[in-house]
């Protein structure tokens, strides 16, 4: 494991270096290791994953005012699933760093979703035993939160009623959406859609789908109701 690549990627720096390694240390490896004092990281996964759920569930309240309870529950939920994790993993490259036994090396511990989903809590585990919630949270709000922002979840947020539940507050609103753009080739098409509200353009979002791109447009306009 390269800590100091791993510290220089991150903008970070452990005050303890054996916590960091243990965020990173497998099962399998302690197992094939048992002459040597080591830990694995499934201590380190059970506490990062408690740091998660309160830095996404604190973001998620501050920054949508007018989000029911039950709705922030769903786009938590998509934000702190395995394939969620897996793909920040992914991202910052934490595969490269693992300590895994060759069993698991093997058969592709290096990029496993469960495996790698882990560790990217076991390391939120340990930056928050070695420097406290503010750091981890900084660290979330570099690596995770800007995704929310851009509608990275918008899959499992229903922002088309949360619109139609506040512009219905006003019987006297109308709202409409339509597609205005069809971008790509058939096989990867990109979709351009728009609200409508009161027949005056509130808002653009583009999707993969139809629906996804209407989810986003209707994200677009909550933003500008909760800022």
């Amino acid at each position: 494991m390269n800590v100091e690549q791993l510290e220089n990627r991150l903008g970070l720096i452990f005050n303890n270096h054996l916590l960091l390694k243990q965020a990173f240390t497998h099962s399998s490896y302690v197992n094939e290791h048992r002459n040597h004092a080591l830990s694995d990281n499934e201590r380190l996964e059970f506490l990062g994953d408690a740091v998660l759920e309160l830095g996404v569930s604190q973001y998620l309240y501050r920054k949508n005012p007018t989000m029911p309870e039950g709705e922030m529950t769903k786009l938590r939920a998509s934000i702190v699933c395995e394939p969620s994790l897996y793909n920040f993993a992914k991202e910052l490259k934490f595969g490269e760093h693992l300590f895994l036994g060759k069993g698991e090396e093997q058969t592709g511990g290096r990029d496993r979703p469960a495996l790698l989903a882990d560790v990217f809590e076991a390391f939120l585990g340990a930056l928050y035993l070695d420097q406290g919630f503010d750091i981890a949270l900084k660290f979330l709000e570099d690596n995770v939160f800007p995704k929310i922002d851009t509608g990275a979840f918008s899959h499992g947020m229903d922002y088309k009623s949360q619109l139609q539940e506040l512009v219905q507050q006003d019987k006297n609103q109308t709202i409409e959406y339509k597609i205005i753009e069809e971008k790509g080739p058939s096989h990867n098409k990109e979709f351009v859609a728009k609200v409508f509200i009161n027949e005056g353009t509130s808002g653009t979002g583009i999707g993969r789908t139809k629906k996804e791109a209407e989810q986003r447009a209707a994200k677009k306009v909550l933003d500008t109701f909760n800022n």
